[in-house]
């Protein structure tokens, strides 16, 4: 029904619209059109009006015509005056319907419109209820934040009632004296545990007097008499205790170390002092000092003295030199030498001194060495010494940091004041002790016992000993290097034919090098040191050179080789022992060995197989240089060398072989120079062989007698000596 309404409106406008002009619409198949859904859009067309405009006609019908339900008109030829009447009938029809169904719900209208009425009284009377309720809320909102601010300001002063209330509770406390506190302090025996506790909280309340005071504060007027009165008698309490542990350290045979350790449980009586009595403090440290002073002072010039009665009583002199003689004679009244002076320049066991285990043993006691007799080197006794030197400063040093709480220079000036005396009285009794020392490797010991002391100390982080030990290292370097030079000016002016009788065994002055050579590089290995490594290469140029000079004093070059390979190989077996096969003086002396002994070999096959030699490098230079049919006049010289050496070499290598063993004292040397000497021979008579290999001695008849050069090896080693 209402597409029907709609579309007769719209062709009852349109029927409307055609019939005010005079245009007449065509009948066509556009008059029985039924069923048009849509109203005609024919938008706000106006013919009426003045402004009315010809062009806006054309789009707006254009427009129309365009339009489905137009279209659809006019394909179906509908009647629009027809279709118009149909539509209002139609119209009319449905109108009186609907009048009919109002009429006939017109109660249930009237309920609904009573119900509606009523909804909205009650709607009205809600509005009004919610609208009081709004202004209610408005009001509570308002109070609310009243209140929060009310809140707020509360909380404010709470706060600053708190903060206020702990400034004063803090500032009350501060000042109140308990009395706990008082009766601890005037009757309570400073070794209580609750003397110490209400001894640090007189000392925080006389701190936070002073500053209360510094600020203003009336109320310490109150308490800084009882304040006062207390400090005091804390103060003469703490004074009396520590003189009394002080004075105790001054008993004879008394172990100062133990009340030393019982006064660190009471370090904080001084830091007291320090905070409340800097004078009586200041008296505490001054008697300290002074007391451990001659307490160290005493300890240490009695166990020096007692510690030297057992040193050895045969000790090195000024004569005591690598280039002196045995046999030199002495005046009448001199004082008699040692039993050897190769002990002088032996280490033997001495080097153990600076092992760990013996560098920290335990100090030397001696009278407990006088009872049993023992006697020791010095640099024995210097080790303990020090090491009772260094454990004590250590532990000083220690005390002195934590008891007296000082750190830095302040320490050190302490430390210096407690044992300044012991340290200078130790530096003058060593620089008196080295005026008259000549023992060269004991005062190289003791610079190295020095110097791993002066680590552990550095390990401790105890500093205050530096300037000792580097005071001690400049006593010690310089008489080492005295000690040296006079020895390396010993061997250099030493007179080989003042030296009395020679043979070709090793000399004692070599020996002695050798000895005292192998115990420095073995000592300086350990903390290597350059200086010490120049002196010694002065001192090996010295004996090489007196070598030389002795072996210059025998008449036959042999001699004289045997003379250098017997010292040579001496000097080279001891260094060997105990220093590092790379060392510069092992090298040297193992170059010179090796010299001597390619030269005595060659010294040593030259009587028995001289010609044959000189033939041999003759025959070769004269191959090198073309010259070999120079060789064909020496038929009888060949011949000759070589019926002389098959019928004479066993017995020239058997007096060579016994020769060399009654030469050389190093039998394994003495093997080694045979083997050597036969190896030569077996390659000289080689090279003979490939002589007479040559065209113009390959045809002489001689060459049959030669004897077979694996036979010729085969023979040589029966004459191989083992040991």
């Amino acid at each position: 029904m209402a597409a029907a309404a709609t579309m007769a409106a719209a062709a009852r406008e349109l029927v409307l619209r055609a019939g005010t002009s005079d245009m007449e619409e065509e009948e066509g198949p556009l008059a029985s059109g039924p069923g048009l859904q849509e109203p005609l859009q024919l938008g706000e067309l106006d013919i009426t009006s003045d402004e009315y405009i010809l062009d806006e006609v054309d789009v707006h019908i254009q427009a129309n015509l365009e339009d489905e339900l137009v279209k659809e008109a006019l394909k179906t030829g509908v009647d629009l005056r027809h279709y118009s009447k149909q539509v209002e009938l139609e119209l009319q029809q449905i109108e009186q319907k609907s009048i009919r169904d109002y009429i006939q719900e017109s109660e249930n209208i009237a309920s609904l419109h009573n119900q509606i009425t009523a909804c909205d009284a009650v709607l009205e009377r809600m509005e009004q209820m919610l609208g009081a309720f709004q202004s209610d809320l408005s009001s509570i909102s308002s109070e609310i934040r009243t209140l929060q601010e009310q809140s707020g300001a509360m909380n404010i002063r709470l706060r600053n009632r708190q903060a206020v209330r702990g400034k004063l509770g803090e500032l009350v406390d501060g000042l109140v004296v308990p009395s706990a506190l008082v009766m601890a302090i005037l009757e309570a025996p400073v070794t209580e545990p609750r003397f110490l506790e209400q001894l640090q909280e007189l000392d925080a309340k006389a701190a936070a007097v002073r500053e209360q005071e510094a600020r203003g504060t009336a109320a310490c007027a109150d308490v800084r008499g009882v304040l006062d009165r207390l400090r005091v008698k804390a103060v003469a309490k703490i004074r009396e205790f520590i003189l009394q542990k002080i004075y105790s350290f001054r008993k004879p045979m008394t172990n100062y170390q133990i009340p030393q350790t019982a006064l660190l449980k009471y370090r904080f009586f001084y830091q007291f002092l320090l905070g409340n009595e800097r004078a009586t403090a200041k008296e505490i440290r001054d008697e300290y000092v002074e007391t451990l002073s001659k307490i160290y002072l005493s300890y240490y010039r009695s166990y020096l003295g007692r510690l030297m009665k057992v040193q050895y009583e045969e000790v090195a002199e000024k004569d005591d030199l690598m280039g002196v003689e045995d046999t030199a004679k002495k005046g009448f009244f001199s004082k008699p030498s040692l039993r050897s002076r190769n002990t002088i320049f032996t280490l033997g066991t001495r080097g153990s001194v600076i092992s760990p285990t013996e560098l920290e043993a335990p100090i030397l006691v001696p009278h407990t060495a006088q009872r049993g007799e023992q006697r020791y080197p010095f640099e024995a006794l210097f080790r303990s010494q020090h090491y009772a030197l260094l454990d004590n400063s250590c532990r000083e040093y220690l005390f002195i940091c934590e008891f007296f709480v000082v750190s830095g220079p302040a320490a050190h000036d302490l430390f210096h004041a407690v044992m300044g005396r012991t340290l200078s009285m130790t530096l003058k009794h060593l620089e008196s002790y080295l005026t008259d020392c000549y023992d060269a490797i004991a005062v190289f010991l003791c610079i190295h016992i020095v110097l791993r002391f002066r680590n552990i100390a550095a390990k401790r982080d105890v500093p205050a000993l530096d300037r000792y030990w580097e005071q001690v290292l400049a006593l010690l370097w310089p008489r080492f290097e005295m000690i040296l030079e006079m020895n390396v000016q010993s061997v250099r002016s030493t007179d080989p034919q003042r030296l009395g009788g020679l043979d070709t065994r090793p000399h004692y002055i070599t020996r002695r090098y050798a000895e005292f050579s192998s115990a420095l590089v073995s000592i300086n290995q350990t903390i290597p040191n350059e200086r010490t490594m120049q002196l010694l290469g002065q001192l090996q140029v010295e004996v090489e050179n007196f070598v030389l000079r002795v072996a210059a004093e025998f008449s036959s070059r042999k001699e004289q080789l045997v003379f250098l390979i017997n010292n040579y190989d001496m000097m080279l077996g001891v260094l060997m022992e105990r220093a590092a096969d790379d060392s510069k003086e092992v090298e040297s002396f193992q170059q010179l060995l090796n010299a001597r002994t390619q030269e005595f070999i060659e010294e040593l096959l030259s009587p028995p197989f001289g010609g044959l030699v000189a033939f041999v490098k003759e025959a070769e230079a004269l191959i090198e240089r073309g010259q070999a049919e120079r060789l064909r006049g020496e038929e009888a010289r060949v011949t000759q060398l070589i019926r002389g050496f098959g019928s004479s070499w066993k017995s020239s290598v058997e007096s060579l072989s016994q020769d060399v063993m009654r030469s050389f004292t190093n039998f394994r040397n003495g093997t080694s120079i045979i083997q050597g000497a036969l190896t030569q021979l077996i390659q000289l008579y080689h090279r003979f062989h490939r002589v007479l290999s040559q065209p113009q001695l390959r045809a002489l008849p001689a060459r049959a007698e030669l004897i077979n050069i694996h036979h010729l090896m085969v023979e040589l080693k029966k004459h191989k000596p083992n040991f």
